[in-house]
């Protein structure tokens, strides 16, 4: 290259070590997923590294070397918008947020003001533009860090951001100590942490499974739409909560995913359907499938209803109600025993966690000794349901 400054390098490399220093920061907000966090680490480095070494000499090696970090982490910056990275915890799909948009127009900035110096080797920016250029880049990193110490990162509507400066500690809980479930808050971060013999694969597991039904049930929100969509209700709406069933993709081999939800559960006011749960439901399996009682251990509770009575609807499958003492369901209804088993995913605020059961008549079992985990101290309204 020629013997004075390139500015676009100069430019290129400023973007690079300005995204490594969100990128640090990032990383410091996702320590409950050390493996992403660890992750994120390299990644700042290798941004702010790189963006040095261009600082102190243009050769070609050093510069392509920016292009390639850079171009990686605004590709994932990009495919994480859309999808979850399943072999990494906690990289999942989540709307744009200021300072990971931020971060990402950096790297972009980088790969296209290297390129454009690699390109044009001989070009360069007056003194003072590439100097004002430097000085934005540096200023729009700070911004987005200061942005991002409140809120790092969210997931979905429910917006739940860790905050600089916040109790997130892995132990004690003030209220409730290590006992589960507890309270569960869709503006707060997920927390399932500190319950005894729940390992650290389950518990991002369940995370996981929680952030992911955050960012993708609202989807399904418009209960006058999901008609269209192959779901139907079973007439619960009685009871305080109404489930639509959708067995598309009950049938299909989707599992725990919040695109293909088999069931939906919405709140009933009236006229007026507020969805708050999702309910997933695992065909073919049985309660004691490893694939169901490990997936997040006693954070998570698997059930079946084993006393409910169905009847023939015109939308399809109707609720009757439940089988009375002698095992005998009303008129015009069987009992076609426990099916399939299922558990709920909350994105409502709802005091016994967000993988509640619908407490109250016809609440199904878990297992074969009927103990349940995904119910709380008596005293609160849940609306008498029974899924």
């Amino acid at each position: 290259m020629t013997g004075t400054r390139n500015g676009y390098l100069l430019v290129g490399a400023m973007a690079s070590i300005g995204a490594g220093a969100v990128h640090f920061l990032a990383a410091g907000m996702h320590t409950e997923h050390a493996t992403l966090a660890r992750l994120m680490v390299v990644l700042a480095a290798a941004q702010c590294v790189t963006g040095l070494l261009v600082l102190v000499t243009e050769r070609k090696a050093v510069a392509l070397s920016v292009l390639a970090v850079n171009g990686f982490a605004a590709a994932m910056w990009v495919f994480t918008r859309f999808a979850d990275v399943p072999w990494i915890a906690g990289l999942t799909a989540e709307a744009p947020q200021v300072a990971d948009t931020v971060c990402a127009a950096l790297g972009a900035l980088a790969v296209l003001a290297v390129g454009v110096g690699l390109v044009r080797p001989g070009a360069s920016l007056p003194p003072l533009r590439s100097g004002i250029a430097a000085a934005a880049v540096g200023v729009l990193a700070l911004a987005a860090m200061l942005n991002g110490v409140g809120h790092v990162h969210s997931h979905g509507d429910g917006d739940h951001a860790h905050a600089a400066g916040e109790d997130h500690s892995h132990g004690e809980h003030p209220d409730t100590g290590d006992a589960w479930p507890r309270p569960f808050d869709p503006t707060q971060p997920v927390d399932v942490s500190g319950v005894p013999g729940v390992t650290a694969e389950q518990e991002q597991r369940a995370t996981a499974l929680i952030r992911s039904t955050l960012d993708g049930l609202p989807a399904f929100a418009d209960v006058n739409t999901v008609g269209a969509l192959g779901f139907r209700s079973i007439g619960d709406s009685a009871t305080g909560y109404e489930h639509f069933i959708n067995t598309g993709y009950l049938r299909d081999d989707a599992f725990l995913d919040a695109t293909r939800p088999e069931s939906l559960v919405y709140r009933v006011d009236g006229a007026n359907r507020t969805l708050v749960s999702a309910m997933y439901i695992a065909k073919g399996k049985k309660i004691d499938d490893p694939d169901l009682v490990d997936y997040g251990g006693a954070l998570m509770q698997w059930h079946v209803h084993d006393n409910l009575c169905w009847r023939a609807g015109d939308n399809g499958p109707q609720v009757a109600g439940v089988t009375d003492e002698q095992g005998n369901c009303p008129p015009n209804s069987i009992n076609p025993g426990s099916g399939n088993p299922m558990v709920h995913v909350w994105i409502a605020p709802h005091q016994c966690g967000p993988f509640a059961a619908l407490e109250g008549h016809g609440a199904g079992q878990a297992g074969t000794d009927g103990r349940r985990t995904d119910t709380c101290a008596t005293g609160h309204d849940h609306g008498g349901g029974h899924k």
